[in-house]
């Protein structure tokens, strides 16, 4: 069974930074497209970001550009997003999603564009 097991979110003031961890069990990260999701309470799925697994090249959604950055370490099999100068607007659980019916994701997709999904971390922020 295909798991996906984020990790690293939490509370933090307006400004902070955190760093989100995605560990891929049964398959290497760098065999499938990546992506971080979001949801926001009471909205639908909002694409962040991804990293293609050929190229390894990033792609973000405008509203992240300058301030979070995907990468993956092959070696530990881990998908990262550092978020930085995070915002209120930022709060949501964030979702790690592999093999995306469509490059690049739809900017707000639905949870069978995605393969595989883990279970979120929640990142809020707040003062």
């Amino acid at each position: 069974e295909v798991q996906l097991v984020e990790s690293g979110g939490g509370l933090v003031q307006p400004g902070g930074s955190l760093r989100l961890s995605c560990t891929a069990s049964t398959f290497t990260v760098n065999s499938y497209d990546m992506s971080w999701v979001r949801q926001a309470p009471g909205k639908g799925l909002e694409w962040v970001s991804s990293i293609n697994r050929n190229s390894g090249n990033p792609y973000y959604a405008d509203f992240v550009k300058g301030r979070f950055a995907i990468s993956r370490d092959n070696a530990k099999n881990t998908l990262y997003l550092q978020m930085d100068k995070l915002k209120p607007e930022d709060t949501a659980m964030y979702y790690c999603a592999a093999d995306s019916k469509f490059w690049l994701p739809r900017s707000d997709p639905e949870k069978s564009d995605f393969a595989f999904w883990g279970q979120g971390t929640q990142v809020t922020v707040s003062s």
